[in-house]
């Protein structure tokens, strides 16, 4: 069982090399239930922004607050989105409210914009497709979601990567600062 589980990942060129796990692949397989529910987008994101980290020198990305955005920088050929908190708390927020960036926001506000941008990039996809029969880029660039400094604890945490990995993101990043005493993300 445990070799198993080590097969799959020593696979991925190294990517779990130094992670130690205390539990085996079935311990994992009985947590996930009896449905395998994929999650395309963010698979295949994350796949490509894997890809990126590990043979570009660097990507660039800029910051998207609306669908649009996102479809004319895929456009101008970025590689990847990136979604700001603070763009989020100042505009783009499910409150309709303009916050400092100091997570006060609602916390599905990120994983929502992901949602938007990826309809967006899917529809774009499907109209090329129609037009051209096949697209002329791919448009779907990976995303990587501003969680904050995660919303409040562990499970706040935790239940806010999933929306973002349900939301179709590529991959997230935390800030290493206390959620209830968070300062702007950029001090």
């Amino acid at each position: 069982m445990r070799r198993e589980f080590e097969s799959l990942t020593s696979a991925e060129q190294g990517r779990f090399e130094n992670t130690a796990r205390d539990y085996s692949l079935e311990d994992v397989k009985r947590l996930s239930g009896s449905v395998a529910i994929e999650h395309t987008l963010a698979r295949r994101g994350a796949d490509k922004l894997w890809h990126l980290l590990n043979t570009e020198d660097y990507v660039h990305t800029l910051g998207a607050m609306t669908g649009n955005q996102a479809m004319q920088q895929v456009r101008a050929g970025l590689k990847a989105i990136y979604l700001s908190g603070w763009q989020v708390a100042a505009d783009s927020n499910t409150a309709g409210s303009m916050y400092p960036d100091q997570s006060i926001y609602p916390a599905n506000s990120g994983p929502e914009l992901a949602r938007r941008i990826n309809r967006t990039l899917m529809r774009a996809d499907q109209i090329e497709t129609q037009e051209r029969g096949i697209p002329s880029r791919d448009w779907f660039a990976p995303i990587v979601g501003d969680c904050e400094a995660g919303f409040g604890g562990a499970l706040n945490a935790f239940e806010l990567t999933r929306a973002y990995i349900e939301a179709g993101v590529a991959g997230v990043h935390f800030e290493d600062q206390l959620a209830s005493e968070k300062k702007c993300g950029h001090m």
